[in-house]
């Protein structure tokens, strides 16, 4: 499906060609979360169809930035960390 969106960033529009149904795109907008109405797409698919974002434009404004743009889908807590009630804590 092809989705047209303006970059919060820099104003540019662009279409992508997602791999969305009308289905999917009915649950997000009755307020599924985008990561459950389309586990199909990648982060950075997603962060398009939400602030009209491209890989490239993201990879852009941060060049320096060594975690690749889908890392960011789960925190990664390691060993050394549980969670408990939203907050992080050491076990050390």
């Amino acid at each position: 499906m092809k989705i047209t969106r303006t970059s919060v960033a820099s104003g540019v529009t662009r279409t992508l060609d997602l791999n969305i149904t009308p289905q999917q795109l009915l649950d997000y907008e009755k307020g599924m979360k985008i990561q459950y109405a389309f586990p199909n797409l990648t982060s950075s698919e997603r962060e398009f169809f939400i602030t009209g974002i491209t890989e490239d434009e993201w990879n852009a404004m941060f060049p320096n930035d060594e975690d690749d743009y889908d890392s960011f889908d789960e925190p990664d807590l390691g060993n050394s960390y549980f969670k408990d009630e939203g907050n992080y804590f050491d076990e050390n």
